[in-house]
């Protein structure tokens, strides 16, 4: 089910549906926003795939073989190897640098 913008009270009819398209429109160019991010080749795999995960409200798979992974390479343009390699880039541990 759609979220709606309910009628202000006292609100006339024209006006509402030009403050509901007004809203659509902003909500298509956060969409068409989110979606260039995942292909935008000037982004890092790491970013595309970052990308995906907004988009989609999910993480990243840590199995290898997880079926959805075909779908991250196709969907933020990147090949099964990449996406592979950002999986084994989060597993990493990151060394802390002692000060000084």
């Amino acid at each position: 089910m759609k979220n709606t913008l309910a009628m202000i009270p006292g609100e006339l009819t024209a006006d509402y549906r030009v403050r509901l398209a007004l809203e659509q429109e902003h909500a298509e160019q956060v969409h068409r926003l989110a979606m260039s991010e995942l292909t935008a080749t000037e982004n890092p795999p790491e970013a595309r795939i970052r990308a995906w995960e907004r988009t989609h409200g999910l993480t990243l798979p840590k199995s290898s073989d997880h079926p959805v992974l075909n779908s991250i390479a196709a969907a933020t343009r990147l090949t099964r190897d990449q996406v592979h390699a950002e999986q084994r880039r989060r597993v990493t541990p990151v060394m802390a640098v002692a000060p000084g």
